[in-house]
């Protein structure tokens, strides 16, 4: 089966390399243009690109997919299959209609809950205890397809959207391989989603990141996990970024005003409209990543009565 594999992040690469060792042949990757990283903003590939760049797989990063130069190369190497793993763009019909078999994409979620960008990081902010990993038929609607293949997945307390994000696609690599099997000896049930059942998930803006301590730990807690590692979750203390990356919350029977600052000897502790958060990693702005009890040793005497 001939399979041209759109991606991009290092998750995508993970189900890029799982299809390389087995006996599909990948006769294209399509990838995000390379993006200016570090101190030194060099230009940087894409974990796909580099990948098939070492497996010599011929690699295209185009800035604009309804280019029809663009179209026309795809419709010449006359696919079997798209494969679509976080590629960043949303591929217009005139390439779904190619591959013999059309197109399929991994998505971060147990669809119709989740359709859209950020499945993993609504499903964290919602305090979900289970998601997971679905294969699906692309069509012209925002993750409406058809769906082949599901499997859940537990969330575990200290998750983040970054440690989801590579247990969803470890697994969904797997997936993946079973998807492409049902395909071609035709036994994949196509099961069309209850749209009465859609919820969505809309993108992630830095706004999102900011902490309103009047709510309850629990929940500021989940906005933590689900903004790290980005945008991520942040106060202010001296009109200065506060980066929160990790923390725990701490029960919390007296009553104490929303974000004053219960104890800082050996941790930070900060109350909220219900219970407390132990704050364990932050990062002042212009400063770097630290566990809090380095954090402690320079800034104590700076903290706030109560971070606002």
């Amino acid at each position: 089966m001939k399979i041209i594999f759109f991606g991009t992040p290092t998750p995508a690469a993970v189900c890029l390399k799982t299809l390389i060792g087995v006996e599909e042949e990948i006769i294209y990757v399509i990838s995000q243009p390379d993006r200016k990283k570090g101190r030194g903003l060099h230009l940087t590939p894409s974990p796909v690109k580099e990948l098939a760049i070492q497996n010599k797989i011929p690699v295209e990063t185009p800035e604009k997919i309804k280019d029809e130069t663009f179209i026309k190369k795809i419709k010449s190497l006359n696919p079997d299959l798209i494969i679509v793993a976080a590629y960043g763009k949303i591929l217009p019909k005139q390439i779904l209609d190619i591959p013999k078999y059309g197109a399929i994409n991994i998505h971060a979620s147990l669809l119709p809950k989740y359709r859209g960008a950020a499945p993993i990081q609504h499903a964290l902010l919602n305090g979900e205890k289970e998601t997971g990993i679905t294969i699906m038929q692309l069509d012209e609607g925002l993750d409406t397809g058809d769906i082949i293949l599901q499997e859940k997945l537990e969330i575990e307390p200290k998750d983040t959207s970054a440690i989801l994000l590579d247990k969803l696609f470890a697994k969904g690599a797997s997936l993946l391989l079973e998807a492409i099997k049902q395909i071609k000896n035709g036994t994949a049930k196509m099961i069309p989603q209850n749209d009465l059942k859609a919820t969505y998930a809309k993108l992630i803006t830095k706004e999102m990141g900011k902490i309103n301590w009047a709510k309850p730990a629990e929940e500021i807690n989940n906005q933590i996990r689900a903004l790290t590692p980005w945008p991520s979750a942040y106060t202010f203390l001296d009109k200065k970024m506060l980066k929160i990356f990790e923390a725990a919350v701490v029960p919390l029977s007296e009553v104490r005003k929303p974000g004053e600052v219960i104890e800082t000897k050996d941790q930070l502790i900060v109350a909220c409209g219900k219970d407390s958060l132990s704050i364990i990693d932050v990062q002042l702005e212009g400063k770097r990543k630290m566990p809090i009890a380095d954090f402690l040793k320079g800034y104590t005497s700076k903290l706030p009565v109560i971070f606002s």
